[in-house]
Formats: C-alpha cells, sequence, structure tokens
C-alpha cells in the first residue's frame, strides 16, 4: 500500500449533533441509535426540570430536526420510514407512525430487553437476559415477538452491543463485551435455524456477507468477525451453509495491526460492503480498517476520529458506513471508486487484488491492466479466457463490437462449444447485454425461432433494447418488437406498432409523453380502414386534445366520407360539436345535411336533443320539410306564411310538441296561427286550440280567446279552455264568463263549485245573473250570498219568493253559523216569531254562535224571546260561556237574585258581565271583577264610585306586587285614599305575614318612606303580632336611615332585634358614621367600631384613645395600619409593636423604607424576627444595617442564622452605590460574579479579576475587561480577554472595544496568546488574521500558511480585499476551493499574485469553463512561452475545437504546434486542419505522412488537391495515398503513374478491387513495356484479373514467360478446389445418412444452424433441462452448465 498519494476512501463530516442543540451528556451508546443512514435518533433530558425529549434528525432531508416530548428508555427509528419503536420501563414496547400519527403495535414483554435493533426493512431484533425474539412491526397477525432462541451462558453479564441476521435469517449472532482482567473481552453467540444449536465465540464485532466466486453457479455466505485477544487480533472470514457446487472457500484469519499506544484499543464495528465486498472495521479509538472479504487482505488503515465512534451502520446504497462518535459527529466512510484502484496498484503485489476488485465494482484505473490481459490471452491463443477478460471488464469498456467480431472469428474448437458463445454465457450470467452484444445473441436465436428465450432475456432486461433490434424482431413478434421499440424510445417505430395491434388508444398519450408528432392524417385514413369503431374513437381524442386540435376537422370528415362511413363521421361530429361554438357552424350544417339525406332519423334525433345553435337553419329547416320532419321544419323556420302552412297540419305534430311550438310566437303570430287552425279544420283542430289556449292564457290574453271562441260560436270550446285555466286565473270576467258557460252547458255542479272556491267573481253581478237564471236550485245563489253576506238580500229573496225550506236548509246545512244574521233579517221583515222560534229549534244549538245570536237579537230588544231556546240549551248539556253570560244579563235586566248567580255561577265570563254591570249596579260589577281578578277594571270601577275600602281589602288579599305597583304610582291621583283605608282597615284586619309583607314591600318600592313608616310604626311600635319580627324592625331602621335619619338614634336605643351589622353597614353608607359606631359599641364589637373611628369618622386620636381604653391587640394593629396610611411611620410603628403584630411588614417595610425611618423600622424588624423568620424581614433588616451604615452589625447579622435574601440586598446596595455593604454582602454568598463587579467600582481590579476567576462567567469577564482596558490595566484586561474571547459571540465586541481605543497591538497580542487555548475557535483565528490585515500584513500570510483551515476563510477573503493583500487572497480562494474566484484574482493581479506553477495546479480546477480560454488570452498576452505548458495541463478540459478557432483567429496557431499534437489523437477536424496546414508551410511530409494515415477526419479531397501542386514530389505522393483511401482509384493512379510511382499505383489498383481499374493499369504497363510491373500487376491482383484477359494480353504481346507462373498458381488452385468440393460433397452425404433427428429440434447453441459460427457439425447429446438463468442449455462440449 502506498503511504502517500490520494486516499482510497472518502471522510465526510455530514453533520455535528450539537449544533441540532442536543447535548454532550446525550451522545452515549445509551441514548443515541442510528439504525441506517436515514435517521439519527437521540434521547435527551437536559436537568431534572426539564422534560424529556426524543429528538430525530432526518440525514436524507437537509439534516431536518423533529423534536418530541416522549419519555422512553430506549428509542430507535425504521431504517426509512418515519416509525419509531419506544421502550419503557424495560418491557414495554411500542411503535408509533410519526407520519399518519398513529400506534402500529404495542406489547409487554415477561423480561427485560437489554438490547434491540431493525435487523431488516419489516422486523426488529430483541435480546432480553435469557432469549432472543422477532418481532414484525407490519405483520396483523404477530401481536407480539416470537421467541427465537436461547442465549448462551457465555454472554452472561456482558453488555451486549449488537445482534446481526443474515439475508436470508437463516443465521443469528448476538454480540456483547465485558471487563475481565483490566481489558475488554468480547463474546459471541453464533445460532444456525436450519440446525437450532448455538456456538460460543470470543469475538468484539461481527456481521454476515454473500460473495461471488470464480465459476460459482451460486453466492457463498460467509460469517466474519473481529477479537482482540490477550496475545493478538485476528479478522476472521469463514464460510456457513458451503454449497457443495460452489468452489471451496478458504478460512481466513488475518492479523489486525494496533499501534503501541493503543493497548486498551478494540473492534467496536464490523460493516460489510455489499458492492465492493470490503469490511469496514472500526475501532474503539477511531482507527477503520478496510478488508477484501475474498483474500483477506488490509487494504487501508488509519485513524479518523480522536473521540470513540459508538456506533455504525451501512449506508443505504452499501457502499460505506455511517457512525456517531461521542464529540457528536456524524461521520461517513465509504471507497473512492477515483482512486483505490491506483492505490492498490502503487504496490505491485496488490496487483491481483486490483485487477479483482476493479472487475467485482466496476472501478476506473484498471483499464491498462485488463487490456494488456486480454491482448497475452488472445495472442496467445487462449481464447475462452480471453472472452472471461471482455465479459468481466470494469465498465464494460471490452465489449465493443471490435471485441465481438475478434470473437466471432475464432474458429470453433471440434466438440466445445464456441468461444463467441461462451462469451455470451458469461455476459448473461454477469448482467445485461450492450447493444452490439444484443443484436449478435437475437439474431441467431430468431432464425431459430427461440422466441421463448428472448422473451425470457427481456423479462430479465438481459438485452439492451434499440432500434435495430426492434426491426431484427418485428417480422417474428409485433407485440414483443414494440416493446422493445418502447423501451428503446423510437416513437415512430412506436405509434406503428400501436396502429398495427390496434393499441390506438395508446397513440395519442405515447406522443404527448414523448413529444413526437406523427403525421395524424394518414395514421387516422389507415385507421379507418382496418377498425372503423376505433378510427371514430381516434379521430374524436385527436379532435378533443387538450393543447387544441391535432387534424383538420373537415379533412376527417373527408375521410369518414370517402369510406361511407356516415355513422362514424356523425358519431365524430357529434363529439367535437359538444360545445356548439359560433365557429362550428358550418360542421354543424354539414353534420345535419349528411344525415338529412342518408338517416333523416338521426338528423331528427340530433334536432331533438337541442345539440346545435349555429347551423344554417333555412337550409336545414327546407330539408327537414322534404324529408317529412314537419317538427323539426316548423320549428327551425321563422318564415310566417311557412308557419301557418305546416301548422295547421296537427295530424303530424304530438300535442306536447304543438304546445312548447306555439311558446316561441308572438302572440300576433299565435293568435294568427290559432285562428288559421280553426278557419281550415275546426272540428279536428278545436282541441288543440283549446290547450294551446289553456297553456298560453296569460300571455295571450283570455279576452282575446274569449273572443277568438265567441267568433266561432263554440260554447263548447268556452267552456272547456275556461275550466283550463278558471282555477289559477285571477280575472273576474273569466270566472263570469264560465259562471255564464258552465249555465248554458247544464253543468250546474260546476256552477256551485265555483261559486264556493273561486276567489276571483264579482258577487254583485254573479248574484244578479243567478236571480235572473231562475235556476231550479238556489244553492249557488245561496253560496255567494253566504260567501260575500248578502245574508239580508238573499233571506229577502226567499221570504219574498216564499221559498221558507230554501232558508232552513241555508241555515241547518249551509252555514249555522249564520243564523244569528237570519234571524236578524226575518225580524227586520216583521216575520212571526212562531217562524223564528221554529227556525231556532231546527238548528244545533252547538253550531249557532251565541254572542252573535244575543247580540242581533240584543240590539232588537227583543233579547227575552231567546230565553226558552237558551234554557232548552242548557239542558241538552251545552256549557258554552256564551249561554251563561246571556242568561247573567237576562238576570240582571228581570232583577231574578242576580247576586247569588254571579257569585255561585263559575260558567259566566266576569269581565263581559261586569261591563254589563257597571252602569247598572257597580256592586255587582265589583263581585263579577273580584270573581274574575279583573284587576285594572275592579280598581277603575272603585276609583270612579269611592269604594277605597273595598279596593284596599281586594288589594290586600290579591297580594300581588304589580297591583300594588299600579296603584302605588305617583301618577294615581287616588293614592293616599287608597292608602289611608290600607292602614286604617286592610293591615290591622289582616292576619297573614306573608301578604303583610308584600304590602310593606310595595310601599318600598314605590318610594313611599313616609308612608312606610307609618305603617312600620303601627305595626311595630304598638302591640302587635309583628312587634319583635326581626325584619319589620330592619325594615324600619333601613327606612329611617334613608329618608328621616333624626329618628335612628332613637330606633337603636328602642330596638333589639334587627341585625346590627348590616344596619350600621346601611348607617355608614348613609354617611352616620356616629350612629354606626354607637350600633358596634353597643354590640361590644371594638374592632368594628374602631374601623369607623378610622375609616368613616376618620379621627386617629380618637381611634388611638379608643384603643387605650379598650387595649386590644386587634385594635392597636387596626390603629396602627391607619396611622401607616396616615404616614405617622413613628406612631404607626410604636403602636405595632403594642399589638405584637409583624403581620404588615411588607407595607411597614415599604413605607419606613422610602420614608428614611430606617432606625425606627430596625426596632419594628427586630420585633418581627421574633415572631417570624420571613425572608422580606430579614432581608429589609440586613438592607436597614447597610443604609444605615452599621457594617459591623451588619457582618454579626449575615454571621448569625437568617433568612435574608442577601443577593437581592447585594443587587439594591450595589444599585444604591453602598459598595461597601455589597462587597460584605457578596463576599458572604461567595458571589465572585457581583463581587467583582463592585470591587471593579471599588478600583480594586486585581481582586475583581480574581473573583470573575472564581466565577468564570462571561458577563463578569466583559464587564471588568472593560473596565481594566479603560483604566489601561493591560495584563488584567488580557487574562479577561482569554476567558472571553473562547465565546465566539463575545469575540466582535471585545475586538471593537480595542480598535475604538486604538490598542491595536495589545488587541494582536490578545489574540495571540488566544490561539493556544483548549477552546480556540475559528472567530479567533479569523479576527487575529482580519487585525494582522489591518495593522501588520507583512505578517498575514504567515498567519494563513499556519492555521487557514482554522480560519473563516468566507470573511477573511473579505478582509484581504478590502487590504489589498492579493497573494493572500489567492491562497485563501485555493484553500477554499474556489478555484475559480483563485484564477480570476491571479490574472486580474498578475504583478502581484501570479506564479505560473500556482496558476497551472489551480486553473485545472476551475468550474467555470470560460476561464480556461481567459487564461489562454491571458498567457498568449503576458506570457506566450509558457503557453504550451499550460495548454498540455488544459487538454483534457478545454474545447480543443475553440483552442484552435482562437488562435487562428489571432493567427497563432504555431505557438499552439505541440498542443495540437498532442490532442491530435482525438481526430479533430479543426485540429487536424491546423496541424497539416503548419505541417506542409514546414514542408514536413513524414510527420504529415502519419497524420493523414492515422486521422482521417479531415476534408480528403481539399487537402488532396491542395497537395498534388506542391513542388515535392512526396507530398504529391501523400496526395495520391489520400485519394487512394478515399476510393477516388483512377486520381490515385493518375497521380502516381505521373511520378512513376508505379508500386503506389498497384498497390492502389490492388486495394480498389474494381476489375476494370486493374485491367486498365495492367495495360497500361504493358503499353509502356514495363515488363517487371506486368508481372507485379499479376502476383498483386491476382484475384481481380480474368483469366482470360490475361490470356490475351499474354498472346497478343508476347509475353507468356512473364505470365507463366500466375498460369500454374490458377490451375493448381483450381484443381485443390474441385478435389475439395469432392470431398465436401461425400461427407454430405454421409452425414445426412447417420442424421437422427431433425435439425429444427437441435437447441439453438448447440445446433447445426447456428449463425454465429461455423465450427464443428458434429452431433450433441440430449440437452439438460432449461433452468438457467439466461435461458441457455448447457452443453457438452466443456461448456460448464449454469
Amino acid at each position: 500500500m502506498a503511504a502517500n498519494g490520494p486516499l482510497p476512501i472518502r471522510f465526510t463530516e455530514l453533520l455535528q449533533l450539537t449544533a441540532c442543540d442536543i447535548a454532550q451528556p446525550s451522545i452515549s451508546f445509551n441514548s443515541c441509535t442510528l439504525e441506517s443512514d436515514h435517521y439519527v435518533c437521540v434521547r435527551q433530558k437536559v436537568d431534572e426540570n426539564s422534560q424529556p425529549e426524543v429528538i430525530i434528525v432526518d440525514l436524507k432531508n437537509s439534516n431536518n430536526v423533529i423534536r418530541r416530548p416522549i419519555k422512553a428508555d430506549s428509542a430507535i427509528m425504521h431504517w426509512n420510514k418515519l416509525i419509531i419503536a419506544l421502550k419503557a420501563q424495560g418491557r414495554t414496547l411500542q411503535i408509533f407512525d410519526l407520519g399518519n400519527k398513529a400506534k402500529l403495535k404495542s406489547t409487554t414483554m415477561s423480561e427485560d430487553v437489554v438490547f434491540w435493533r431493525f435487523f431488516s426493512d419489516t422486523t426488529l431484533g430483541l435480546v432480553t437476559d435469557t432469549s432472543v425474539y422477532h418481532w414484525n412491526i407490519f405483520d396483523p397477525a404477530q401481536a407480539a415477538p416470537s421467541k427465537v432462541f436461547e442465549r448462551h451462558d457465555n454472554l452472561r453479564n456482558c453488555q451486549i452491543t449488537n445482534y446481526r441476521v443474515n439475508e436470508d435469517q437463516s443465521w443469528m449472532v448476538v454480540v456483547g463485551i465485558k471487563s475481565e482482567q483490566g481489558r475488554v473481552v468480547g463474546a459471541m453467540q453464533l445460532y444456525s435455524t436450519a440446525r437450532g444449536v448455538s456456538q460460543a465465540i470470543e469475538g468484539h464485532a461481527a456481521s454476515f456477507a454473500t460473495i461471488h466466486l470464480d465459476d460459482a453457479p451460486s453466492d457463498t455466505k460467509l460469517f466474519t468477525f473481529a477479537v482482540r485477544t490477550a496475545t493478538g487480533a485476528k479478522l476472521h472470514v469463514v464460510a456457513i451453509d458451503p454449497n457443495p457446487q460452489n468452489p471451496p472457500f478458504q478460512k481466513k484469519a488475518v492479523d489486525i495491526y494496533f499501534p503501541t499506544d493503543a493497548a486498551g484499543d478494540f473492534p467496536v464495528s464490523l460493516q460489510v460492503s455489499q458492492k465492493y465486498k470490503i469490511a469496514y472495521l472500526v475501532t474503539k479509538f477511531g482507527f477503520i480498517h478496510l478488508y477484501d472479504l475474498e483474500t483477506g487482505t488490509c487494504l487501508f488503515m488509519n485513524r479518523i476520529s480522536s473521540e470513540t465512534i459508538f456506533i455504525t451502520t451501512p449506508d443505504s446504497d452499501s457502499l460505506g458506513i455511517v457512525g456517531v462518535n461521542r464529540k457528536g459527529q456524524v461521520l461517513s466512510v465509504s471507497v473512492n471508486e477515483d482512486t483505490i484502484i491506483s492505490y492498490l496498484l502503487s504496490n505491485p503485489a496488490n496487483g491481483e487484488l486490483a485487477y479483482k476488485l476493479a472487475s467485482r465494482a466496476g472501478l476506473p484505473g484498471a483499464d491498462d491492466l485488463y487490456n494488456q490481459r486480454f491482448e497475452d490471452l488472445w495472442r496467445n491463443g487462449q481464447y475462452t479466457e480471453a472472452a472471461k477478460i471482455a465479459a468481466n471488464s470494469p465498465r464494460g469498456f471490452l465489449r465493443t463490437q471490435q471485441t465481438i467480431d475478434r470473437l466471432k472469428n475464432v474458429p470453433q474448437q471440434q466438440g466445445q462449444m464456441s468461444v463467441i458463445l461462451q462469451y455470451f454465457s458469461v455476459l448473461l450470467d454477469k448482467g445485461a447485454l450492450n447493444q452490439y452484444e444484443t443484436l449478435e445473441l437475437v439474431r441467431p436465436v430468431l432464425a431459430q425461432n427461440r422466441k421463448h428465450l428472448l422473451e425470457k432475456w427481456m423479462g430479465e432486461e438481459k438485452l439492451h433494447c434499440s432500434e435495430q433490434l426492434g426491426d431484427a424482431v418485428r417480422p417474428y413478434d409485433i407485440n414483443l418488437a414494440l416493446s422493445i421499440y418502447l423501451k428503446a424510445g423510437i416513437p415512430n417505430k412506436v405509434i406503428s406498432g400501436f396502429a398495427e395491434t390496434g393499441q390506438f388508444d395508446r397513440i395519442l398519450p405515447y406522443s404527448k409523453q414523448v413529444g413526437y408528432t406523427p403525421n395524424f392524417n394518414d395514421l387516422l385514413q389507415h385507421i379507418v380502414r382496418i377498425n372503423p369503431d376505433k378510427g371514430a374513437e381516434f379521430a374524436t381524442a385527436l379532435a378533443k386534445d387538450e393543447n387544441g386540435p391535432l387534424v383538420d376537422i373537415e379533412r376527417v370528415v373527408d375521410i369518414f366520407q370517402s369510406q361511407a362511413m356516415y355513422q362514424p363521421a356523425t358519431s365524430f361530429l357529434l363529439d367535437i360539436l359538444s360545445a356548439n361554438q359560433p365557429e362550428q357552424a358550418h360542421l354543424q350544417t354539414r353534420l345535419l345535411e349528411m344525415n338529412l339525406m342518408h338517416a333523416p332519423q338521426v338528423a331528427d334525433a340530433i334536432l331533438g336533443n337541442d345539440m346545435f345553435s349555429h347551423f344554417d337553419r333555412p337550409r336545414i329547416a327546407q330539408l327537414c320539410e322534404n324529408a317529412g320532419l314537419a317538427t323539426r321544419a316548423v320549428e327551425l323556420t321563422e318564415d310566417p306564411v311557412a308557419i301557418k302552412r305546416i301548422i295547421v297540419q296537427t295530424d303530424k305534430f304530438s300535442e306536447d310538441f304543438l304546445i312548447n311550438f306555439f311558446g316561441k310566437l308572438s302572440v300576433e303570430q299565435s293568435l294568427d296561427c290559432l285562428n288559421e287552425m280553426l278557419r281550415v279544420n275546426i272540428r279536428q283542430n278545436l282541441q288543440a286550440v283549446i290547450r294551446i289556449a289553456q297553456k298560453y292564457s296569460d300571455l295571450l290574453g283570455p279576452t282575446n280567446i274569449i273572443d277568438l271562441l265567441e267568433k266561432y260560436r263554440t260554447a263548447e270550446g268556452l267552456y272547456y279552455y275556461l275550466g283550463g285555466i278558471v282555477n289559477v286565473s285571477e280575472e273576474k270576467d273569466v270566472h263570469f264568463k264560465y259562471i255564464e258557460a258552465a249555465t248554458t252547458m247544464g253543468q250546474l255542479n260546476e256552477v256551485e263549485r265555483i261559486c264556493r272556491e273561486s276567489q276571483y267573481i264579482d258577487p254583485e253581478r254573479v248574484k244578479n245573473f243567478l236571480k235572473e237564471a231562475k235556476l231550479t236550485e238556489q244553492l249557488p245563489l245561496i253560496i255567494v250570498c253566504d260567501r260575500f253576506n248578502f245574508i239580508h238580500d238573499l233571506v229577502l229573496y226567499l221570504y219574498q219568493n216564499q221559498q221558507f225550506k230554501s232558508i232552513e236548509i241555508y241555515v241547518q246545512r249551509v252555514n249555522p253559523a249564520r243564523t244569528p244574521a237570519v234571524i236578524g233579517a226575518l225580524l227586520d221583515v216583521d216575520c212571526e216569531e212562531r217562524i223564528i222560534k221554529d227556525l231556532l229549534q231546527s238548528v244545533n244549538p252547538e253550531s249557532i254562535p251565541i254572542d252573535s245570536l244575543v247580540e242581533e237579537v240584543e240590539s232588537r230588544n227583543r233579547l227575552k224571546l231567546l230565553l226558552p231556546f237558551l234554557e232548552q240549551t242548557l239542558q241538552s248539556g251545552n256549557q258554552q260561556q256564551a249561554v251563561y253570560n246571556a242568561l247573567a244579563k237576562i238576570y240582571i235586566d228581570s232583577n231574578n237574585n242576580p247576586e247569588k248567580f254571579l257569585k255561585e255561577n263559575e260558567q259566566y265570563d266576569p269581565l263581559t258581565v261586569g261591563k254589563y254591570c257597571e252602569k247598572r249596579d257597580p256592586n255587582l260589577a265589583c263581585i263579577a271583577y273580584t270573581k274574575g281578578q279583573n284587576d285594572l277594571e275592579l280598581i277603575s270601577i272603585t276609583n270612579e264610585n269611592g269604594m277605597f275600602r273595598n279596593q284596599a281589602r281586594y288589594l290586600l288579599e290579591r297580594a300581588d306586587a304589580e297591583i300594588w305597583s299600579y296603584v302605588l304610582n305617583a301618577d294615581n291621583v287616588h293614592r293616599r285614599s287608597l292608602v289611608d283605608q290600607v292602614v286604617a282597615t286592610a293591615v290591622p284586619e289582616a292576619a297573614e305575614p306573608e301578604k303583610v309583607s308584600i304590602a310593606v314591600k310595595a310601599f318600598m318600592d314605590n318610594d313611599l318612606p313616609g308612608e312606610l313608616i307609618e305603617l312600620l310604626e303601627k305595626i311595630i311600635l304598638e302591640p302587635s303580632p309583628f312587634s319583635d319580627n326581626g325584619n319589620l324592625q330592619n325594615l324600619l331602621m333601613l327606612t329611617a336611615v334613608k329618608t328621616d335619619k333624626g329618628r335612628v338614634m332613637d330606633y337603636v336605643h328602642q330596638l333589639s332585634s334587627y341585625s346590627p351589622d348590616d344596619v350600621a353597614e346601611q348607617c355608614i353608607a348613609a354617611e352616620m358614621p356616629e350612629e354606626a359606631f354607637e350600633i358596634y359599641k353597643k354590640q361590644n364589637n371594638h374592632a368594628a367600631a374602631t374601623d369607623v373611628l378610622v375609616n368613616n369618622v376618620v379621627s386617629i386620636d380618637r381611634a388611638q384613645e379608643y384603643a387605650d381604653r379598650v387595649d386590644l391587640p386587634e385594635v392597636w394593629s387596626k390603629v396602627g395600619k391607619a396611622q401607616l396610611d396616615g404616614l405617622r411611620v413613628t406612631d404607626s410603628i410604636e403602636s405595632y409593636i403594642r399589638a405584637q403584630d409583624p403581620s404588615n411588614y411588607n407595607e411597614v417595610i415599604d413605607i419606613a423604607t422610602h420614608a428614611g425611618k430606617d432606625d425606627d423600622l430596625i426596632k419594628y424588624l427586630k420585633m418581627a424576627r421574633k415572631a417570624m423568620r420571613e425572608v422580606p424581614i430579614d432581608t429589609s433588616l440586613a438592607f436597614c444595617y447597610a443604609r444605615t451604615d452599621q457594617l459591623s452589625e451588619l457582618e454579626t447579622f449575615l454571621r448569625g442564622t437568617n433568612v435574608a435574601d442577601i443577593e437581592v440586598s447585594g443587587d439594591k446596595a450595589y444599585a444604591e452605590g453602598y459598595h461597601e455593604a455589597a462587597k460584605i454582602f457578596f463576599t458572604s454568598i461567595s458571589n465572585w460574579a457581583k463581587l467583582a463587579t463592585t470591587l471593579v467600582h471599588l478600583e480594586d481590579y486585581q481582586a475583581a479579576v480574581e473573583c470573575a476567576r472564581k466565577a468564570n462567567s462571561t458577563k463578569v469577564w466583559k464587564q471588568v475587561s472593560e473596565a481594566c482596558v479603560a483604566k489601561k490595566e493591560f495584563r488584567l484586561a488580557q487574562i479577561c480577554g482569554l476567558n472571553l474571547i473562547v465565546h465566539a459571540e463575545e469575540l466582535q465586541d471585545l475586538v471593537k472595544q480595542y480598535e475604538w481605543n486604538g490598542y491595536f497591538d495589545e488587541l494582536i497580542a490578545l489574540l495571540e496568546a488566544g490561539l493556544g487555548l483548549e477552546r480556540a475557535h475559528m472567530g479567533m483565528f479569523t479576527e487575529l488574521g482580519l487585525a494582522l490585515s489591518k495593522y501588520h500584513p507583512e505578517r498575514v500570510m504567515e498567519h494563513l500558511r499556519l492555521f487557514w483551515s482554522r480560519i473563516n476563510i468566507p470573511k477573511m477573503i473579505r478582509g484581504c480585499e478590502d487590504a489589498h493583500l492579493w497573494p493572500e487572497l489567492v491562497f485563501l480562494y485555493t484553500h477554499y476551493d474556489e478555484w475559480d474566484n483563485a484564477a480570476l484574482a491571479m490574472m486580474e493581479r498578475a504583478a502581484d499574485a501570479w506564479e505560473h506553477h500556482s496558476f497551472k495546479d489551480i486553473i485545472v480546477k476551475v468550474a467555470n469553463l470560460e476561464i480556461y480560454y481567459r487564461a489562454l488570452n491571458f498567457y498568449l498576452q503576458e506570457q506566450a512561452t509558457l503557453l504550451t505548458d499550460l495548454l498540455q495541463s488544459l487538454t483534457p478540459r478545454v474545447d480543443v475545437n475553440r483552442v484552435v478557432r482562437m488562435f487562428e483567429k489571432s493567427d497563432n496557431i504555431p505557438l499552439i504546434k505541440p498542443f495540437l499534437l498532442n490532442v491530435q489523437s482525438q481526430n479533430k477536424r479543426a485540429v487536424n486542419n491546423a496541424i497539416h496546414e503548419i505541417l506542409i508551410e514546414e514542408e514536413d511530409h513524414k510527420v504529415l505522412r502519419d497524420s493523414v494515415e492515422n486521422y482521417d477526419n479531415y476534408d480528403p479531397v481539399d487537402l488532396a488537391q491542395r497537395l498534388e501542386k506542391h513542388d515535392l514530389v512526396f507530398f504529391r505522393q501523400i496526395a495520391a495515398s489520400v485519394y487512394r483511401r478515399n476510393k477516388r482509384w483512377e486520381k490515385s493512379i493518375s497521380l502516381s503513374k505521373q511520378d512513376k510511382l508505379f508500386r503506389d499505383a498497384i498497390e492502389t489498383a490492388a486495394m480498389s478491387g474494381k476489375p476494370d481499374v486493374v485491367e486498365e493499369l495492367l495495360r497500361y504497363f504493358v503499353d509502356i513495356g514495363s515488363r517487371e510491373c506486368y508481372v507485379g500487376m499479376l502476383y498483386a491482383c491476382y484475384d481481380l484479373i480474368p483469366l482470360h484477359v490475361v490470356m490475351e494480353i499474354s498472346w497478343r504481346h508476347g509475353l507468356t514467360d512473364f505470365t507463366m507462373p500466375f498460369m500454374i498458381n490458377f490451375m493448381s488452385q483450381q484443381a485443390s478446389t474441385i478435389e475439395t468440393l469432392k470431398r465436401d460433397n461425400d461427407e454430405r452425404k454421409a452425414r445426412e445418412q447417420s442424421q437422427q433427428k431433425d435439425e429444427e429440434d437441435k437447441p439453438i447453441l448447440g445446433g447445426s444452424r447456428l449463425m454465429l459460427t461455423q465450427g464443428s457439425m458434429g452431433s450433441a447429446p440430449p440437452a439438460s433441462p432449461y433452468g438457467q438463468a439466461n435461458g441457455i442449455a448447457p452443453q457438452p462440449t466443456g461448456y460448464r452448465a449454469f
């Protein structure tokens, strides 16, 4: 392994967990989990007071952080889903889907789970103290984990660190560690599910893997583990479940190197890359080892972390690993594909390893090695091995058409499979074929009709799909070819395939998907011919495309009509024209014309659905009339004459259509048409006219229609027309005409119905008509008179016509409720009483409104007429109130003991009867009103008649507050009279306290205090049942308080049952403090009495005297509070002391402090400390000592027991300037931070620094630093500054302070001193660099070279730009990978910053390609001599053509000749032309010939034309060569003949392969007599010269001797060919006779019809069953079975 050069690994820091607010203590094996490279999961609880949380960092989503308040013992995330598994209390397991916010599963184990992890995408592995379980979290059937095996005793007392399962879950291993004899010992339990046994192994880390060995039919399973024992460390790789058919895998046990200073180091994790088959071993001390699994070779070892990487996992692509160390770094390590092969090849011993690794993973770097081995094997004839080398070449760089051609040309050995077939077999085993390989394999497969193999390989994606492959397959299977075209992306062939296979619906979506637009017209025409239905669908899809029609609609219709496909054309147009757009009018017309001519019923349906509205209506209407579609014709035409001509043919129209059609005509047109219909054939058309008139009656006007029907004297028409509209019409004339018509038609039932139901008849007109009609049945007249209250007229008409029976019918059957009116009318016509009484007797009393009847009779003074009727009504059981009301009125008028009736009867209406009695007898009215509680009426009648005693008694008995409020209202002029009667009569008579209370409350509510007092004194002071009623006494006193304050004091002394507290409060509220004081004093409530003196009397002196008199602590406390409120602080404190009451200490302290009464306050606080120990008391006492400068007492107090908040006291002392006292305070509690600040104010800077060191607070250091800098105490300031600059957030302010004061050198010294600190950070190095750039620019480069990796480079770049430090700027750009800016800076500031070698290193790394060409221009202008060197570096990166154009434009091509020669291998035309120009100018014909022969990308004709005119023959020879290479044989030979270069001419003729050219040159040589050239021609062009030509020339020119060798060879070859043909014919006949099986049944790769080779045709034994992955049968030729 090389020690220098690029590393073979990529090492990246993905994330710093502490940057995500994750505390350092939370980053450990027990709290941080990493199941995959997708999520990091951390459990964190910052301190005891904080809530636990789970933090999830999504590494695949820009390190997005998810925080959840979850309390759990352990939390792990799924590999790639937002699913979390939680463990609580060691046994409770829960699975949650955080994305869907759902619980997936939960269970409780019977024992603690000590380790768990996801070993697959679906399953958790759980390790308990005794067993191992598996739990599928997505399987609903598995509710709880299932036990897999028991733990081995060797894991006892071990901490489980890992659990691994192989891919098929047949092997498991549990890994644990424990401490023994001062070292960490590893223990593992390997378990086999197939055998059900475990094996105890010593080891620290383990993993499973698979590897594919050479010539093995299947993968080999491996188990690898690492262990460090007391004697050494080993990595073991062993095979498990070996396959007997695979080559045996030799067990590997290789040493693991540990440095001598890493005695305590041991393996912590082992991960295997499935792609590279490399094992990544990570140790506790942060070392990483890479081992090749197959050989066990150590590829690389280095230290990647100074902290322990406690957890690792493979990345999602299985390329490398991801791990987390204790520092919180998430690190990624993987193989560097660009450098690992070159890294291995740097050690010759690793050549074979590099070869295998490059082949296994397709890595670059070993191409030359592969190519060399391939060529060596080829030269040695080891074609089979060479084929395997080519098939396994990295990235397939040897899998080219040239390789295939070479393999095809290898002869097939007898009894063996051809090399090309072995090559394809290896490729099919390895993966997919490329384009060339696919074509070469597929052609013979198709020729042998083995399409199933092709389909199998397609399904396995073994073939490269291309247009050529599809073309080859198409003749055999169009569907298979279509799938190939689809995968290859050949749109024209795909669409053709869709059309050919009938998949028309896929054409348009596919065209849009790939952005291809075929000729849709031709395509549609083709589809229409083969499948009309699909053609219509396809045409519709084209026309209705969302981006607009893809075909011309007219053209589509033409296509359909040309094939007489009217139905598809109709379907197509219906779909297209569904939007009914105006611009489609001509298409609509064309559609209708087409169908009216060929399918009228279809046109009728289209028009009936009202789909179109923009077609040519007159044209279509005429066609409809011609086609017999009268309905459509009349709909479409607008000609009134035509309408009337068609419309009279009502037998051709449906009734519904006619009705709807008339709705579209104007009123005049409608009336004209109706008139025409009646005129032409009234019998046929009358019914239609009536229906139309009924439908449009409102529009046409009933009057017009009635006139029209009356014009033709059709009463029947009128009756039916009006019968249809009368129920909805509101016109009175319609209803009257209908009554007339019905009467004429004898439809009396209809007359009766209309008279009964119509709301729009003219009653007077109808009544008169019915009277004049003299109907035999008077019911219609009775109904009209009843409805419109023509009762008097009706009775008069009937009475005059002696139709008494009709009157009875009316009151009995029609409307009994009209009986009162009928009786009234009969009384008006002086009808006999007998008739009236008989009439009343004939009517059911229940149906007669008694009130109305009484009113009618009473108004005519005939009330007694009803007495028999009323009594009979009562006897019949009728209990109507009106009956009793009528009887009461009769009894009152007849004075038939009305009082008894009014008092005892409960059925009459008191209000009605009372009103009736008011003018007749008020007492009777009072009786009635009292009975009915008609309050207002009773009050009114008693007020009018002065009956106040009755009113007072009624009110007291009624006991209704609202009525009391009404009568006691100030607006009542009778109130005084009423009150007198209440006080004098009603209340003394009362015996119910509740009713008296309501009366009293009413007096209160109506603000009658005088009257209320009068009432209460009468009740209370005079002997009565209410004298000792406490409520009434309270009411009396409260009323007196409000209205007569002079009586209150007397009441206080006279009464004793009142509530003293309530009354006293009211006295206080009424500003009667003396009365309140007297009440409290009478009740011995001294505290309340004191409150009155203090708060209401406002006499602190009287309160103090009262306190002296009663001498109670609670009284002194209240006095003290009053004195304190009055700011009599000293007296207040004295009162509190006498009360021994410290309860109000907060207020006392506050007021005394503000008043400056510190001495008095000290006395109070000392008293208070005896009773309680409160923080404010001790704090205030301490601060009082400070304010009074009693520092010795303060120190004594602080040394004693106290609960003072010393820090608060210190803060206050500091804030108020008592720094000495503050010093004492802060010293006593060791608050170094505040003490340091205090010492700064005391100017004791040395002590302040010492305190700041003890405080170790950024804020303190900052304050002390500012003070020291201000006082120029730079030594102390540096001490402070060193503690500040380690905090990045404080650094900027500190730098500004120094710079503001001009202390530049001191700032630099401070920053330089800080660089050696353990906590030195990037900001310090950056700020030092900026300071140096400003004040000592000569030192900047040195600083950058030492510390560039720890500097904020972007910030430093801005600083260097501001300071114009160009070399330093370039240095920073290069180390920040800003190669573009570095190069530009060098060119822009070339005088200061440019240096050739550095620029050359930088320019090759820039990202902006334009900088390359800018650099070339820069060198062309500034450093032309170094241009070639620069171009040599830029060759792989620049566009060669652009470089050539650039220098051609500036006419400097010769300057870059070395560059051009170097890149000529790219064979670019511009380069070749430029080189040719230079070489022609330099006359260097040798180099020019090499260029022309090796590189063919140039214009040969142009070059040859230039060279054929050159003076030197060498250039003309090159011209001939160019002509020859471009098959311009005649021109080349002509040039060669011109310069007598006959050898070149012969070679050209031989290469041409054209007999005529050869014969012409041959005759030329004969003509010039060059016999040597003649013989040379015969030899060189032997195959091209016909025998007869040679014989002719030889005979005619006497050249037989020179021709004889040619003739001898020709005859010999002819004899040999005849013999070979004879032998082949004999062998063929023998072979045909022995043939046992038809050629078609032979395996494709072993049969005689194989098209890839022409090897042996011997028969093969029967083939084995086709079970191989590539579908190729194994052969008995030495080719191994798959």
